[in-house]
């Protein structure tokens, strides 16, 4: 059996002669670089607008950097390896601000539904940008981050799986929506060796995967079930320790809700409020993610994640004492990767080739050997 632990640490990949066998041979790019870069704006206006009007969210300023001690910041996991990049600020002052480049704006939207004022079955969306700098850098991962990180209110009576899949159904129309879009503007992408995404979205509780595939670890997990069940899925119950002693994945334990007992409404032993939207890369072959998201935690459920993370000390930051004397509203959020995005609707084989960041040498060598253009 593989090793579930290690499986848990790192995106898949951790080697680049690994990447060079994920990257396809005889590749060329559908679109010239500035169709590509015409493509990509394209894409984002049409799902910015989509997600305005399926959602009732607006454009709001997001920030870069947040205050270490406000716990603002993503965690991204519960084991404390990914950290962010943090530096003093404020030249003059003593002591000078401790700063933290985000790693996503997860936490701080829901502060800025309070902050924009913001109404049940309203909420807002961000052109989020954050570095992360603990990633393996591969074809689809980077440490530059581009996302529509998006928040909305809702009441406790929204608070179950139906609210979820009804509000992942309405992101996925926009999705598809966004394929026939830029379709219609660059017929060319229309290739049959890339089948469009299907309009339906298959859903599947983490607990489903495991007994489908006891003896394979998560990433392996996704690709069978991409393969043998659905090209699209949305993995419902991300963060719950499953029956194998693992989570399909580590969740931070004050954002989504992974801890909510849903049994009474799959009739199975279910955990979560949350998932993710993975689909079959007919161009990698391989998985690919395209967003995340989740019913966010109550005061008890808060508590409660927090004390099976071993992280109850955080309840003395700012933001999870809002949370626990009920000062920002109930909600579901997510984010949606708009590299990962722009990327497989305009078949391309790299992330690279739809925005601009630091790669390896390594890795760049091995993209111009395989006529991938890593924009730099």
């Amino acid at each position: 059996m593989a090793d579930k632990k290690a499986d848990l640490a790192g995106p898949g990949i951790s080697t680049y002669p690994d990447v060079e066998k994920v990257l396809p041979a005889g590749y060329s790019s559908l679109l010239d670089r500035k169709e590509t870069q015409r493509a990509v704006y394209a894409v984002k206006r049409f799902i910015e607008d989509g997600l305005a009007k399926e959602l009732n969210l607006q454009l709001v300023q997001v920030p870069l950097i947040v205050e270490r001690e406000s716990g603002m910041n993503d965690n991204l996991d519960r084991d404390g390896s990914r950290t962010p990049v943090e530096f003093p600020c404020g030249l003059g002052i003593s002591p000078r601000m401790n700063a933290q480049v985000v790693q996503a704006a997860t936490k701080w939207k829901r502060w800025a539904l309070k902050q924009y004022g913001c109404s049940v079955g309203e909420g807002v969306n961000t052109d989020m940008r954050a570095v992360r700098k603990d990633y393996f850098l591969d074809h689809d991962h980077s440490s530059y981050v581009d996302q529509w990180d998006w928040e909305k209110v809702i009441l406790e009576k929204d608070r179950n799986l139906n609210y979820l899949k009804e509000t992942v159904r309405k992101i996925w129309k926009v999705i598809t929506g966004a394929e026939d879009f830029v379709q219609q503007m660059y017929p060319k992408l229309k290739d049959p060796r890339y089948p469009n995404l299907p309009k339906e979205l298959v859903f599947i509780q983490a607990e489903e995967i495991l007994e489908r595939y006891p003896d394979l670890p998560r990433k392996q997990r996704e690709m069978r079930i991409l393969n043998d069940y659905a090209p699209a899925v949305f993995i419902v119950g991300i963060g719950w320790v499953l029956k194998d002693g693992y989570p399909h994945e580590m969740r931070a334990a004050d954002y989504d809700d992974w801890v909510t007992d849903t049994s009474k409404e799959t009739g199975k032993d279910t955990h979560g409020l949350n998932g993710d939207i993975l689909v079959w890369n007919h161009l990698t072959q391989r998985r690919h993610e395209l967003s995340s998201m989740g019913i966010r935690v109550t005061k008890e459920t808060l508590k409660k994640q927090l004390e099976l993370s071993g992280q109850l000390d955080r309840l003395s930051l700012p933001y999870h004492d809002m949370i626990m004397k009920d000062q920002i509203p109930l909600s579901i959020g997510g984010g949606i990767g708009q590299g990962r995005v722009q990327m497989l609707l305009l078949r391309k084989a790299h992330f690279g080739e739809v925005t601009v960041t630091v790669w390896p040498k390594e890795l760049k060598e091995i993209c111009k050997k395989k006529n991938i253009h890593v924009l730099e």
